[in-house]
């Protein structure tokens, strides 16, 4: 049975990994080419990861639980709930701001909080089924995490805040994911939560981060005229790893 020490653990790994990966950023900012080949290389992964979670685990768990109607409802919901938020956050950038396409640096914040918010959500609701869905969907957040906090990294750096700023920054936003996961958590232990739609509204954040964000960035940056790719490879890799790890780990913690 998941308890509170995991649900805070695993929440805080998506942070303190996004967190390890902004601070090579910053000591190698430097040498901007080796940072951008970071987030190249891991976003692809990260697609994998979150539609392996998603497809593999998460689903799965959460039809065992419910209903199918009200677990691909509950996807449907989530996906919607997110593009209303971006939507907002998009609305507020162009309502507020004039004459600059940069996005200001409170829409850098409030994005990524949000965005780590409902992170929390979905590893907390995970937990609610087991340990092993729970871990599976922790380490695919973190994947994830990575290249957007290194990119979020470099945006907040380029609207001028220092160094030490923008890892306060981080840090606080992180902690949005810890919040949200013992909130989840609390209510769904005493049964004012149903756990199939929750999983179901929790997939459905985690496909629209892959499908929306993740993969059509993955095609902007595909060289036009090279035959070869490494990206689609690497996320057939994070599909991979992340059904490995589910079979492994609900085999050795399950």
């Amino acid at each position: 049975m998941a308890n509170y020490g995991h649900i805070i653990f695993y929440s805080l790994v998506g942070g303190i990994l996004s967190l390890a990966g902004a601070i090579i950023f910053l000591v190698l900012m430097r040498k901007k080419n080796f940072a951008d080949k970071i987030i190249i290389y891991a976003t692809p992964f990260a697609a994998g990861a979150l539609l392996a979670a998603v497809f593999l685990d998460l689903l799965k768990e959460g039809l065992a639980e419910s209903s199918a109607d009200s677990v691909f409802a509950a996807v449907l919901v989530g996906i919607i709930v997110f593009f209303f938020a971006e939507k907002f956050l998009r609305w507020f950038h162009h309502h507020h701001q004039h004459g600059d396409d940069k996005p200001a640096i409170s829409l850098i914040i409030a994005g990524d909080t949000i965005h780590n918010a409902m992170d929390g959500i979905a590893i907390a609701s995970a937990f609610l089924i087991n340990v092993p869905t729970g871990i599976v969907t922790a380490l695919a957040v973190a994947a994830h995490e990575i290249p957007q906090e290194i990119g979020d990294f470099g945006l907040l750096l380029s609207r001028g805040m220092s160094k030490a700023k923008v890892l306060w920054v981080n840090i606080t936003s992180a902690l949005a994911t810890t919040l949200l996961a013992v909130i989840t958590f609390a209510l769904g232990s005493s049964n004012k939560l149903p756990v199939g739609p929750l999983l179901g509204l929790s997939a459905g954040f985690l496909l629209y981060i892959a499908m929306s964000d993740i993969i059509p960035e993955i095609h902007e940056r595909s060289p036009k005229k090279k035959l070869f790719d490494i990206q689609p490879l690497l996320l057939l890799t994070g599909v991979a790893v992340v059904a490995v790890s589910i079979q492994l780990v609900h085999h050795f913690v399950g």
